[in-house]
């Protein structure tokens, strides 16, 4: 099990916007987690990456505690993720958006950089091959050198994907890397993101409100509402299950 999410809870004063969620991902599986807006998904995201600490609960990778962690230290461990809200460092170019990713597994010290050792000078020759590597394998490495602020939107999501995976992750979170897409950009995303995973090896838990996306690529699918998590299955039996067109549709009407 890569990941192992128990009783996880957080409360905002008086609102629950997690409320005793259990969820797990096998080595190499992709799920997703569904709901309507303001269930409580992306606190999911923030609690297992620590960016919120959570009230109650156990989130296990890789039978590590990632409760208490700093963010840097569980990205450090392996693992990363995308913002529904794109978070790029806007007015640098694309490659040292990249290169910054590298950060954490740098070997060498603030000595070696000073006087330019040969360790220094080995890491970042490793680092900028690594850097060229995912650029192109994101169709990027003609656009290096330009400024990310200035890149059309379906670029700016891949560059935000690239950068989580400059980290070398082993679970990977994406935030509805959908969102703003029209149909023809959602079904290479798609492809994109199968490719990826079987590309890195990597553990996917996708959030995202584009059905088709959804039902088209996660293996299994767990289904949130105020806090909770009011169903679990294949896509198949998500699609036909009651609780969840209610929590959608608010009435008994079946998903197009």
């Amino acid at each position: 099990m890569m990941l192992a999410i128990r009783g996880l809870t957080k409360h905002f004063g008086g609102i629950r916007a997690v409320d005793g969620v259990d969820l797990t991902l096998a080595k190499g599986e992709l799920v997703g987690l569904i709901g309507p807006n303001g269930s409580g998904k992306t606190t999911v995201f923030n609690l297992v990456t620590g960016i919120c600490r959570p009230d109650g609960g156990s989130i296990l990778f890789e039978e590590k505690s990632l409760v208490g962690l700093s963010p840097h230290r569980i990205n450090r461990l392996g693992v990363a993720r995308t913002f529904q809200n794109i978070r790029l460092f806007r007015n640098l170019t694309v490659m040292d958006n990249v290169r910054i990713a590298h950060h954490s597994h740098l070997e060498y010290g603030p000595v070696s950089a000073l006087c330019r050792t040969g360790r220094f000078y080995r890491e970042e020759i490793e680092i900028q091959e690594k850097v060229e590597n995912l650029l192109s394998i994101f169709l990027l490495q003609n656009r290096k050198y330009e400024i990310a602020g200035s890149l059309p939107y379906g670029d700016q999501r891949k560059l935000e994907i690239a950068r989580a995976l400059a980290t070398e992750p082993r679970v990977l979170l994406l935030d509805e890397p959908a969102a703003g897409m029209n149909p023809n950009e959602v079904g290479k995303l798609m492809e994109f993101i199968l490719g990826m995973r079987e590309r890195f090896r990597l553990t996917i838990l996708l959030i995202e409100h584009q059905m088709r996306l959804v039902m088209g690529m996660c293996q299994r699918l767990a289904v949130m509402d105020f806090g909770q998590v009011i169903a679990r299955g294949l896509p198949d039996e998500i699609r036909e299950n009651s609780k969840v067109i209610e929590a959608y549709l608010g009435e008994d009407v079946p998903f197009e």
